[in-house]
């Protein structure tokens, strides 16, 4: 296959206009060390998240999506060092978190920076009242006194749409909705600009679903918050959604605005991703052919040479075997790693 590629400029994520940026990935890794043997001595790496460059601008939603064990929730927990950084930048406003100690991250990053995570019962302890839960990070920030915090405790019930009645039941006598609403209404305590919420619906019926993002955009307006939204679900995202990151085996493979990236999208990952959305078709469109992949993805211990998606791409020519692509800006604030663009 002959490699018939647009004449663009070349141009990589850290040269990309301007804007007010609230946090800022420059190459960016994760790995994990795997171990084997009886003294359990480091045999490789795993890759989770391999030389990641993202901007998250304030204000606004970015959507990270891609298959299981890509890495979104590692790129997540990373984000707010839940997880340590192998190597580059976090950069919060103008500040590098990245090998901050944790005494000077609480005042900065752990009130700024709140996640909401995947499973809402897991993350809220079982033996405290939900006014307990809430308090609890009123308490760690030493923000307001008691009668202080009871009123703004009913005030973020009241916000989340959960009845301020409910303030001394526990975590079990709620319904899985109920409880990623307390979940929610916990990282307001602190009044964080960032969230990072982590598959926050995942778990949840699709009519919940749909009534916690209304809740997650109308408070983004109430308090200007800014979204980092991880999910598999490229529906949900489309919703919630600014600009979208697709993410490959600890790589990001293309990000743009949403509208272009799911009525246009580049990078053949992204392509079968796309295709694979239900959409009622109407009778004059024609249908829309469903692009398989084949293969399996490779192991992340040992990515292959090259683009990391060759193995499964239905596109890939030799260049791909060989070279891995950079991740360049195509189109204005269109990036994309693949070699049919360079």
């Amino acid at each position: 296959m002959t490699n018939s590629k647009p004449d663009v400029e070349t141009k990589t994520v850290e040269d990309s206009e301007h804007f007010d940026m609230i946090l800022r990935l420059k190459n960016f890794k994760k790995y994990f060390p795997v171990k084997s043997g009886i003294l359990q001595r480091t045999t490789g790496y795993l890759k989770a998240v391999d030389n990641i460059s993202l901007d998250v601008r304030k204000g606004e939603t970015i959507g990270i999506v891609g298959e299981s064990s890509c890495g979104k929730s590692t790129l997540a927990r990373s984000i707010i060092r839940l997880y340590e950084p192998t190597d580059g930048d976090i950069i919060y406003k103008e500040t590098n978190i990245s090998k901050l100690p944790e005494s000077k991250l609480r005042p900065l990053i752990r009130r700024n920076i709140q996640m909401i995570f995947q499973d809402p019962f897991a993350s809220l302890n079982p033996r405290k009242t939900l006014g307990n839960i809430l308090e609890e990070p009123y308490k760690v920030h030493n923000i307001y006194n008691k009668k202080e915090r009871t009123e703004e405790i009913k005030s973020l019930l009241n916000r989340v749409g959960l009845n301020e009645s409910f303030i001394n039941r526990y975590p079990h006598e709620f319904s899985g909705g109920q409880r990623q609403r307390i979940a929610i209404a916990r990282t307001l305590t602190t009044q964080p600009e960032l969230i990072i919420a982590d598959e926050p619906v995942s778990a949840l019926d699709v009519s919940i679903q749909a009534q916690i993002i209304n809740l997650l955009e109308s408070l983004q307006e109430e308090f200007n918050l800014t979204f980092v939204f991880i999910s598999h679900d490229l529906s949900v995202v489309r919703h919630i959604a600014d600009r979208v990151g697709v993410m490959y085996l600890g790589k990001l493979m293309e990000l743009s605005p949403k509208n272009e990236l799911y009525e246009e999208p580049l990078h053949p990952y992204t392509q079968s991703l796309i295709s694979a959305i239900p959409k009622i078709r109407k009778s004059h469109e024609p249908k829309r052919e469903r692009i398989i992949l084949k293969g399996e993805i490779p192991n992340p211990e040992n990515p292959p040479k090259g683009c990391i998606f060759h193995t499964r791409c239905p596109m890939a020519f030799d260049k791909c075997f060989q070279v891995e692509p950079e991740f360049i800006e195509h189109e204005k604030d269109r990036f994309v790693a693949c070699h049919l663009y360079q």
